[in-house]
């Protein structure tokens, strides 16, 4: 690890909408914000009309779209003159093949097959071809749906055409545009195929079960350096500082990828977006400087919530959902459910490799759906596999002579089965868990959050201190967040939501309430729908009715994506319209909304001034330095109204209050950010601060090296206790100044003094 880490990022979605020259326009605000990088999504060129860009069609330029490379060239050179670090999302794992005709590899692969140049790009099955391409719909009739045409792209030879959908047709076997269909489809190859055949048939790796997202073989050193040239160009000439590296685990070799991505990139910034489990750590030999966060988020929740609300939350639910599953049984249900389903191609690939092996299917399903952790990484590592191997046995006996015969060759980095074995493993974990377990088991829907464990219900102060002196020593230069693209729902959402572990009581009222005005279909459901309402507020309509229809199709136990219940949908939007107008819902909800809202905002600038200022470096998702009510994607990538945010910023003036304006959050986050740029010595080393007295429990507090933060925990139950009343703490030796307020504070404090005006303060050695 050699990256020379910023001080802080601030991520950008580079859209069509807002591309790379209105980022650059914003470079101006993001330096007076106090920034230390401008953070961007992908910005390689994209399938016509992605809004996230993850899609990468075409990995020789700058999309168009989102400004090109003069747009690319103008944020690095606005970044450079303000002294701003930039940071690019890298897309490894997958290329876009919605459209075959703008992906000039895949197309390329489609019309050559086995003799393409671009052969070695894609992760085909080459022992079963022709490449099998999911895209019909149901019923259709080549005769009618299919056509012949020239070519527009090459200027000679012939397409095929479905719809708005181009393929290529090898050379020499069309005559003419009035050739039988059928039999010209039968000499290509690939074969057209309806998109339920995905789940079984699917003969090239994708990204989870999305077809259009076909997996690369970076592996392979020239597809790397294919794949990777245009940003590391930039990297090379110092426009380009840091890298986010997507989904690494969709890779057959995350640490060779990132061995190799280090050498090309000696000096670069590096993290890679992997999500940990509960006790597990970052491989310690690869050569990045850590992960985008999600760990730093879950730690933050945690301490945030009451765990002695946990059994009162698991009675709610318990009684109301009807539900008497843990976690854990969710879990398995979802892995197992995606795994025999749109996965299931995946598990089948793993079979054949297994040979001869009787019941190695089962086998292998069992041992996936078991395995604890997302993956592995070769040499598969014992610790993991003889756990997944006992629950395997434990839930299925009949699958242990199987498991014998196959757990040498999954021990064997050399073998294929090992490392299919490791990248099928990730996308069960996050299919089955992130996008299904999460929306069923709605007991506390704040903790039901990527990279976090809905099994626990908060944590101890101590605990909290723990996480972070370890990651001070293991990954003081690795990401914090509180927001991002793929988070479930958005930081200040998460913090109303967490006041609930304070109210167990009176949540219990409201969602028996509900559940007897308004009961809908899925009881669990209605739970997540209520909590929903309740974190975000009464948005816009249109906003909570897409939510929820997200939320329901993706929880698949009542509806889903394939094939949709019309009336189990129609009831659920009926539930949402009542949260609007309907007085025997909206009443008990607007009640708690009420009462978690000024607590809410507490926790929101908690979890703000922890996420800057603990071990690592912070990143500000766009739009969050005020308050912010998304939910999941595509919500949390809807425009930002920056002149708004420009000109509070630059009318910030004396001490706003904690009101719904969000000022008193822009002043934090700009302090913060100004601290971490401007004086890092204050940031170098971690030691838990404790409160003396009745409420030192309500306080974290902890000293980076000359930064003491202090943070308020359990706002509801410090006030109904009295307030701070006579706990104090010792601050360490010499001066310290209140970022926000401007107070000097010195020796033992009074905790109620210092923070008489805000819930929080950043107190800074004085120079």
């Amino acid at each position: 690890m050699s990256g020379s880490a910023p001080s802080s990022t601030y991520r950008l979605q580079i859209r069509p909408q807002f591309p790379l020259a209105d980022a650059a326009a914003l470079v101006d605000y993001l330096t007076d914000l106090g920034v230390g990088a401008v953070y961007l999504s992908p910005i390689l060129r994209a399938v016509e009309g992605s809004d996230h860009g993850y899609d990468v069609a075409d990995h020789r330029t700058v999309d168009p779209a989102r400004g090109g490379e003069a747009g690319l060239s103008a944020v690095t050179a606005a970044a450079s003159a303000a002294g701003l670090d930039v940071v690019v999302d890298v897309v490894p794992n997958h290329a876009g093949v919605a459209d075959a005709a703008q992906n000039p590899a895949w197309w390329d692969l489609l019309e050559y097959g086995q003799n393409s140049e671009f052969a070695s790009w894609f992760d085909v099955e080459w022992t079963r071809t022709p490449l099998m391409l999911p895209v019909l719909g149901d019923d259709v009739d080549p005769a009618r749906e299919f056509t012949i045409v020239p070519s527009k792209r090459t200027g000679s030879g012939f397409e095929l055409h479905y719809y708005d959908k181009a393929f290529p047709l090898a050379a020499g076997t069309v005559t003419s545009a009035t050739d039988d269909v059928v039999a010209v489809l039968g000499r290509q190859h690939y074969r057209l195929a309806g998109y339920r055949a995905a789940d079984e048939e699917q003969n090239y790796r994708r990204f989870f079960a999305v077809t259009d997202l076909a997996g690369l073989r970076v592996e392979d050193p020239d597809v790397f350096a294919a794949t990777h040239e245009v940003l590391l160009r930039r990297v090379r000439s110092g426009e380009i500082t840091g890298l986010r590296i997507d989904h690494p685990d969709g890779l057959v070799d995350p640490g060779g990828y990132l061995d190799r991505l280090r050498s090309a990139a000696p000096d670069a910034w590096i993290t890679v977006e992997k999500i940990l489990e509960p006790g597990e750590v970052l491989p310690p030999q690869w050569p990045v400087e850590g992960t985008t966060g999600y760990d730093a988020l879950t730690e933050i929740a945690n301490v945030l919530t009451d765990p002695a609300a946990a059994d009162a939350f698991t009675a709610t639910y318990t009684a109301v959902a009807g539900d008497r599953r843990s976690f854990a049984d969710h879990v398995v249900d979802g892995k197992r459910g995606v795994a025999t389903t749109i996965l299931h191609a995946e598990v089948l690939r793993l079979a054949r490799l297994a040979g001869d092996v009787a019941g190695a299917d089962d086998a292998l399903l069992e041992l996936a759906v078991a395995f604890p952790v997302y993956r592995s990484y070769e040499p598969l590592g014992d610790e993991y596999l003889n756990e997944a191997v006992e629950s395997a046995r434990a839930r299925n006996p009949a699958v242990g002579d199987a498991l014998d015969a196959l757990l040498p060759r999954l021990r064997d980095p050399g073998d294929e089965l090992c490392a299919r074995f490791q990248q099928v493993t990730g996308a069960i974990m996050a299919k089955g868990v992130e996008d299904t377990a999460y929306y069923r088991y709605t007991r506390a829907l704040w903790l039901n959050e990527v990279g976090g464990d809905p099994a626990t219900f908060g944590a101890p102060l101590a605990e909290f201190h723990a996480a972070q002196q370890r990651r001070q020593a293991d990954a003081a230069a690795s990401m914090t967040t509180l927001s991002t693209h793929d988070t479930k729902r958005g930081e200040d959402v998460r913090a109303r939501l967490s006041v609930l572990a304070e109210l167990p009581e009176e949540w219990n009222t409201v969602a028996r309430e509900l559940d007897r005005v308004h009961p809908v279909p899925n009881k669990a459901f209605g739970l997540l729908l209520w909590q929903t309402f309740l974190g975000a507020g009464f948005i816009e309509r249109e906003r909570m009715h897409a939510y929820a229809e997200k939320a329901m199709r993706e929880a698949n136990d009542g509806t889903n994506w394939r094939d949709p219940d019309a009336d189990f949908e129609a009831a659920v939007h009926t539930a949402v319209d009542a949260g609007y107008d309907d007085p025997a819902v909206r009443g008990p909800l607007q009640s708690l909304m009420d009462t978690i809202g000024a607590p809410g905002r507490v926790n929101a600038l908690s979890a703000k001034l922890i996420a800057l200022t603990m071990p690592g470096v912070p990143d500000v998702y766009q739009g969050t330095e005020l308050w912010e009510d998304s939910l999941v994607d595509p919500d949390n990538r809807r425009a930002v109204d920056f002149d708004a945010r420009r000109a509070l910023l630059a009318g910030l003036d004396g001490l706003p209050p904690v009101d719904e304006s969000g000022a008193a959050k822009l002043l934090l986050v700009t302090r913060a950010l100004h601290a971490r740029r401007e004086r890092p010595e204050l940031f170098g080393s971690y030691t838990p601060l404790s409160g003396q007295g009745t409420a030192g429990e309500h306080l974290i507090a902890y000293d980076r090296g000359g930064a003491v933060a202090l943070a308020t925990r359990l706002p509801l139950q410090l006030g109904a206790a009295g307030g701070w009343k006579d706990t104090s703490l010792d601050l360490p030796d010499g001066e310290f100044v209140d970022a926000l307020t401007g107070v000097r504070h010195r020796g033992t404090v009074a905790v109620r003094d210092v923070l008489g005006t805000y819930p929080v303060a950043l107190l800074l050695r004085s120079q």
